[in-house]
């Protein structure tokens, strides 16, 4: 078969919606400066789908600094990959703060979050050794474990005594392979909101020798006491051996970074293929993301700000009898019973008639029959703006019980 013509049949899992779904489901275009009120289609709208969670995106002094970023430098600059000839003062300066702040000796920068969680993997582990996993790992994790050539293993989603038992698996594997064993596990996990269980995994290190590595992509900038992430909210920063963050969340940005001992991170400057052979993240958002780490540091105000929104919004939701799940952290997923039909209906209807933007969420990323809208707090929300979600999720709600929805009356044109 001709490989366009395959592809005709059959445009993949989102793919094959692209039709009806393309510039409202799928690619919608949020217009104007980004904050909790943009404008979707030509009309304003309350957001709740950036990760913005610092409100550091349209902060007046990261808009200075990008600017001056790009008339000192241009977007140009540095040219080439940084081993090569793209290195700067500023991009090891960043990485040095960085390090600092997460309370690892070393990091280094990547240009995108994604590729460098798939860099990491690649690089870490060869054919002997075992990577031991959490079932609810992002995707960027996944797609790194398929260029594994060894074995991998995954475990219930936060289910320590899963864990221990693929564990067990692991190191009778690597005892004849000669290999070691890799856990990877998430700070925050971004769809359900829950915490990986850090703290519980490290205590596993007494009866199993690996190493552990998070994605803390949600969790750095808006947890612990002062931010620095998940592992130091858990109190457990010296059982984490490798911290990944990301600068698409909090940061407001684009971009990555990969935090170890000095060795690890050498390692990773060396033989990181995705860094080795890709051109260095552009000054301008460099320069920009100075600024923003200190305005993160210097500024706890605005992750409390955040946790206001965030516990206020749970609170109520929780109080008018919403399904929450286990998030423990700022990501609010609200579990609805419907399938794709009621979810697309009352998805527009919020938009089109409450005037709130959310992401949907269904089958198959969550279990056939729930409906997850999932709504990201930033420290830039109001607790009006909080009210009056409280208020169109109450009566979407009972217009899906009674069934409102079920004729699809509502259709994007």
């Amino acid at each position: 078969m001709d490989i366009f013509e395959k592809i005709a049949k059959h445009m993949g899992p989102l793919g094959q919606h692209q039709k009806w779904s393309h510039g409202y489901f799928s690619f919608p275009k949020l217009e104007g400066a980004i904050a909790p009120h943009m404008n979707f289609r030509g009309k304003e709208h309350l957001v709740w789908s950036l990760n913005n969670y610092l409100g550091l995106a349209n902060h007046p002094e990261v808009r200075e600094a990008d600017s001056k970023g790009a008339a000192d430098f241009g977007m140009a600059y540095p040219m080439g990959a940084r081993m090569m000839s793209g290195n700067s003062k500023y991009h090891e300066q960043l990485e040095q703060e960085l390090a600092e702040f997460v309370g690892k000796p070393d990091a280094f920068l990547l240009n995108y979050g994604y590729q460098g969680m798939l860099s990491i993997i690649d690089c870490l582990v060869d054919r002997n050794d075992v990577i031991v996993y959490d079932g609810e790992c992002h995707a960027c994790i996944i797609d790194g474990l398929r260029l594994h050539l060894g074995k991998r293993f995954v475990y219930q989603h936060n289910d320590i005594d899963s864990a221990r038992k693929q564990l067990e698996r692991a190191t009778k594997l690597v005892d004849s392979s000669g290999g070691g064993i890799l856990v990877i596990t998430e700070g925050v996990f971004g769809m359900s909101g829950a915490q990986g269980k850090l703290k519980e995994i490290i205590e596993l290190k007494k009866d199993f020798n690996f190493r552990l590595l998070i994605d803390d992509a949600h969790g750095f900038g808006t947890m612990g006491k002062t931010g620095a992430g998940t592992h130091e909210e858990q109190d457990c920063i010296e059982g984490v051996d490798i911290y990944f963050g990301t600068f698409a969340k909090s940061m407001a940005g684009i971009g990555a970074f990969v935090a170890s001992s000095e060795e690890i991170t050498n390692f990773f400057r060396y033989n990181m293929r995705s860094q080795t052979f890709a051109k260095a993240l552009p000054m301008p958002m460099v320069i920009g993301l100075l600024k923003r780490l200190e305005l993160l540091k210097n500024n706890p105000e605005l992750r409390e700000k955040l946790w206001n929104i965030a516990t206020t919004l749970q609170k109520g939701l929780r109080a008018r009898g919403f399904d929450l799940g286990i998030t423990n952290t700022m990501v609010t997923p609200v579990f609805l019973k419907g399938e794709l039909l009621q979810a697309t209906a009352l998805t527009m209807d919020l938009r089109e008639n409450y005037s709130i933007f959310c992401s949907i969420v269904v089958y198959p990323v969550i279990p056939k029959g729930l409906i997850e809208l999932r709504l990201i707090p930033t420290a830039m929300h109001t607790l009006e703006d909080v009210e009056r979600t409280l208020e169109a999720f109450s009566e979407v709600a009972e217009k899906l019980k009674s069934g409102y929805y079920n004729d699809n009356k509502f259709s994007p044109e």
